[in-house]
């Protein structure tokens, strides 16, 4: 027998598998982002991680060089340290980051999420949005790029 309950039928917008965005909150007005639905958690090149307490508060204070290949402009943040989590990396390895909550910004749309940071110098994107900073906001067009945003 079939069911007589209705889907809701929600559309949401698309992005491309790669994004220029901002991250408001540690000042950086634009940087390159690889999205990457096959990583549950988004991860930033952060260099200088260091943490400390402030006022009896956990923080992580960590420098950014938001352009690839550059290491200018260097941006200098400090954020609540929100928690450390073992992540696997793309190359098999098990690392201990921390774990740091900020705004995010593509497009029109701005929200918060959750960051590890580690050294990406090596990589493609100095950040890494996952599926967790995606879910339910986008639907992600692997084929295209820079629908949200300009190419620069």
């Amino acid at each position: 027998m079939a069911s007589s309950r209705k889907r809701k039928i929600v559309t949401r917008p698309a992005v491309g598998w790669r994004e220029w965005v901002g991250l408001p909150g540690l000042g950086i007005d634009r940087i390159k982002a690889k999205v990457d639905t096959g990583a549950r958690t988004s991860a930033l090149h952060a260099v200088r991680v260091r943490a400390e307490q402030v006022d009896r508060i956990d923080v992580v204070r960590f420098d950014v060089h938001p352009l690839q290949r550059s290491v200018t402009p260097l941006v200098n943040c400090q954020l609540p340290l929100v928690d450390e989590r073992y992540v696997r990396s793309s190359d098999g390895t098990r690392e201990l980051r921390p774990v740091v909550e900020t705004s995010v910004q593509l497009g029109d749309l701005t929200w918060s999420i959750e960051l590890t940071l580690t050294n990406r110098a090596l990589m493609g994107f100095r950040l890494l949005l996952g599926r967790r900073a995606l879910r339910k906001k986008f639907v992600v067009d692997p084929g295209r790029s820079w629908i949200r945003s300009e190419r620069q």
